[in-house]
């Protein structure tokens, strides 16, 4: 009974947040710690910090990576799968229905102005939430100087998984030599998962074409957004699937619709093949972070019981930290366009600030709500 109560609070959770993430990865995992380790208490903050720590040396979507982990930690191997297919249905749904919409007429329907006041309100979730986990993060001067270099780094546009590996390798180097004298665990081993896809043949855009083509993308993509655009281009625009303008069309859904940026497969897959391609766009494109998560949550605690390992983690936690504060920066210079999106902001980070007991499902409810209505002023 108690494992059929914790799989139905993970479905409701996630799919509530799934519902409700926008902003990107930042704003779901700030959205996902308000919820599990803040309100239901299903791990520590320390644990969560080294979840995300190392899920952003994984390929695939972070965020969701994260809700599996979030759903593994409460109820099992089988609440990874809930949780994580909690989180994507919203969005897959959402999406399989514009692109009906835009397969039916021929152009995707108009949501600017329900979305005008979301983006300046997530902006105070992700700063809470780097507020927390950087007080836990940063445990020494020496990893807070680290922090800081990742976040110069990211803003001059340096990869943020190099960044996340260069803070790692540089912040255990100098560890092992400044305790040098001390005694090392030899036997852990940090995990690390290399796959190389190799180039099956793909013909017309059969079911299983479509299904190898974003197997190998969820297998090997690692950033945001505008690295998915790339990898999709060379995938489809290059051998004539889809048109560039299909494509920026299909990216743009995956960015305005609740959840991962990768729903965009769904759309991508109705496309080429209607029901049957949206599925498994779907199911290829999110199956390998289903299996990396598996393999990775249970390392975890290893990690962080070796010495190496736990220098490398604590450097990797303070880098992703680093990372979501300059996605903050660039995105509060990109959302604070106007009065009425900083007005928005200071509103949201007011109640967010001032009250514990707020959910990030409210603030996101009322920024979406506020912007609405100022743009009718």
């Amino acid at each position: 009974m108690t494992r059929a109560r914790n799989l139905k609070e993970v479905a409701w959770v996630f799919f509530k947040l799934g519902c409700i993430a926008f902003g990107g990865p930042a704003a779901h995992i700030a959205m996902m710690e308000a919820e599990v380790v803040q309100k239901r208490q299903w791990m520590d903050r320390q644990h969560f910090l080294d979840l995300v720590g190392a899920t952003n040396l994984i390929p695939g979507p972070n965020s969701t990576e994260m809700t599996m982990h979030c759903g593994r930690e409460r109820a099992g191997i089988p609440g990874l799968f809930v949780a994580g297919l909690s989180f994507i249905f919203p969005a897959v749904c959402i999406t399989g229905v514009i692109a009906w919409f835009y397969v039916q007429y021929g152009q995707l329907p108009e949501v600017q102005p329900f979305i005008y006041g979301i983006q300046p309100a997530v902006l105070a979730i992700i700063a809470s939430a780097i507020f927390k986990l950087g007080q836990k993060a940063l445990k020494n001067r020496e990893i807070g100087i680290l922090g800081a270099l990742v976040i110069f780094a990211s803003l001059l546009g340096i990869n943020e998984i190099a960044a996340l590996l260069g803070a790692g390798i540089l912040g255990t180097v100098y560890f092992s030599i400044r305790h040098r004298s001390g005694t090392v665990n030899r036997q852990a081993r940090l995990p690390f998962v290399l796959l190389q896809a190799s180039v099956g043949w793909l013909g017309k855009t059969s079911s299983l074409s479509v299904f190898w083509t974003f197997l190998k993308v969820g297998a090997v993509l690692y950033g945001s957004g505008y690295v998915l655009f790339a990898y999709l281009d060379a995938e489809l625009v290059a051998r004539g699937w889809l048109t560039r303008q299909q494509l920026m069309e299909a990216i743009a859904v995956g960015q305005f619709t609740p959840g991962p940026v990768l729903s965009t497969a769904t759309f991508i897959g109705y496309q080429l093949n209607g029901l049957s391609g949206a599925f498994l766009a779907t199911a290829g494109i999110f199956l390998p972070s289903f299996l990396f998560v598996w393999a990775l949550n249970p390392l975890v605690p290893r990690m962080r019981s070796s010495r190496i390992l736990a220098w490398f983690l604590d450097c990797v936690n303070m880098a992703a930290v680093g990372v979501m504060a300059a996605v903050l920066v660039k995105m509060t210079a990109a959302a604070l366009v106007s009065w009425q999106t900083i007005l928005i902001a200071v509103i949201s980070t007011a109640i967010t600030l001032g009250s514990k007991k707020v959910s990030p499902v409210w603030i996101v409810a009322g920024g979406a709500a506020l912007g609405y209505l100022l743009q009718l002023l």
